[in-house]
């Protein structure tokens, strides 16, 4: 059974970092792709950051490119979201996804909070 668990979630300040973690199991993961979204009070789930398990092209929304970094561990299979420089605008619950064919697995989601 397929499983991602987030941490690494928090309060900080405006103009600080975090590093979220999301440790998948359940299966091998090495076909596909690994997304973070994240979901703001009252707004639609966002796409953040996405990275394919074995390599290969790292996308990024456009709010996010130059101050979030994705990346991953395959030994551990944990996959990392660095995010730097945060504001307001960044606080949201912060999921992990994969699609494995028609299904899409989710995480429970850590939150964060960026303080003015």
């Amino acid at each position: 059974q397929v499983q991602l668990v987030e941490s690494g979630g928090g309060l900080v300040q405006a103009g600080g970092s975090l590093r979220l973690s999301c440790q998948a199991s359940g299966r091998s993961f090495s076909m596909y792709t690994m997304h973070w979204f994240r979901q703001a009070p009252g707004k639609e789930r966002e796409f953040v950051a996405s990275i394919p398990w074995s390599g290969g092209r790292i996308y990024y929304a456009d709010s996010v490119k130059g101050r979030f970094t994705i990346s991953k561990d395959n030994a551990k299979n944990t996959v990392y979201l660095q995010m730097d420089t945060l504001n307001a605008d960044d606080t949201a619950v912060y999921y992990c996804n994969v699609r494995l064919g028609a299904s899409s697995y989710w995480g429970q989601g850590t939150q964060v909070t960026v303080s003015l």
